[in-house]
């Protein structure tokens, strides 16, 4: 039986990520406000999880009734039939949110319910390892979804160590995606703190699923097959490409860490890091491709009046090192993209990363 699965994305994000799920071939995709819906059964789920690379998590629609007081949400909440999804060894964790509801309390709500599983089916409230249940409450009909990716998306379990501001890889390959990338050509950055760019292109272009080596909370569902989900495990082969993908980086502390990153990912083959300033830059022997970056914004590292001259020879670097190379760069700050001198394409929408918004400037082939 088909249900709605609802894939969490950064707001501003939306439209990259219904063009990702509808080339994996999922059912119609449609970006909303915060994701994307499909429908689809369990499977759907599973494969979501493991092979999409920029959603945040995957929620499954379980089911909804209407509920107009809170005696009301506590009866209905009891005949839900709770034992088809979740487990009585499993804790849960609820979380409720209200919207235009007569049921105006969350906490309240979220207490109910809580009540109305651990009751019924038995299953312990909260601890480690809880399979989150999302209940919404708008316009008085509450819809129930479970969480099932569990940890956020972008901890593939790779990339263990990181930089000072790190990009998240689910946001790396939107933008990656917004610049065209389609896994044809070779990606550079020359400021690649912990190789997220590089890293996630080789992955894009060996075929490598984002969440192969991850558990997720479906795992801990009643819906869960081992068997079918070992079999959709196993399908994937790994591609071949002549293709290299390289980043820079002055500090060598950063680059150790790419390194070991890059071999966790299994990209080791096909990625390069070295240590040198983006003053020592020099464009690479073969076929253009896409310079990726994410310089540090002033935000949080760097005083920004110091980030204009860095700016500004990064631009002039580009400019006269790689001729015929796109540029993507990502930054909080437009007054410091503007500085590079690059001649930018219209900028996207803002992003939301980590408490800073975050803006992607494009070039077309410099």
């Amino acid at each position: 039986m088909a249900f709605a699965i609802f894939l969490a994305t950064a707001p501003g994000l939306e439209a990259a990520l219904a063009e990702e799920v509808a080339e994996l071939g999922f059912s119609p995709a449609r970006a909303v406000p915060g994701g994307v819906e499909i429908e689809g059964g369990w499977p759907d789920v599973w494969r979501a999880n493991r092979e999409v690379r920029g959603a945040n998590r995957v929620l499954a629609r379980i089911g909804a009734f209407r509920a107009m007081h809170l005696a009301q949400l506590d009866k209905r909440a009891r005949k839900f039939d709770w034992a088809s999804v979740l487990r009585a060894d499993v804790p849960v964790k609820v979380e409720a949110t209200c919207r235009r509801s007569k049921i105006y309390h969350a906490g309240a709500a979220t207490q109910r319910i809580a009540r109305a599983i651990t009751e019924t089916l038995g299953a312990p409230e909260g601890g480690e390892g809880a399979i989150r249940v999302m209940a919404r409450i708008e316009d008085d009909l509450v819809s129930l979804s479970v969480d099932s990716s569990g940890e956020p998306l972008h901890r593939r379990g790779h990339k263990l160590a990181t930089g000072k501001a790190p990009l998240r890889e689910t946001l790396a390959a939107l933008f990656l995606r917004q610049c065209g990338y389609d896994g044809g050509e070779p990606v550079l950055d020359p400021m690649c703190g912990s190789g997220t760019f590089p890293i996630e292109a080789a992955e894009i272009v060996l075929g490598l699923a984002p969440g192969r080596d991850r558990r997720f909370a479906f795992e801990d569902l009643a819906t869960f097959d081992p068997e079918a989900w070992e079999a959709m495990r196993v399908q994937t082969v790994r591609r071949e490409t002549g293709l290299r993908f390289t980043g820079f980086d002055r500090d060598a502390g950063a680059v150790r860490m790419a390194t070991e990153n890059a071999a966790r990912a299994g990209t080791a083959a096909v990625t390069q890091f070295a240590c040198q300033p983006v003053s020592a830059l020099t464009r690479p022997e073969g076929a253009p491709g896409l310079v990726m970056i994410n310089p540090p914004y002033g935000a949080r590292i760097g005083e920004r009046k110091l980030l204009f001259g860095l700016y500004g020879s990064l631009g002039e670097v580009l400019r006269r090192e790689m001729r015929g190379w796109r540029v993507g760069l990502v930054t909080s700050d437009g007054g410091l993209a503007r500085a590079t001198g690059l001649p930018f394409l219209p900028p996207g929408p803002p992003v939301a990363h980590g408490g800073l918004k975050v803006t992607l400037w494009r070039t077309d082939p410099l």
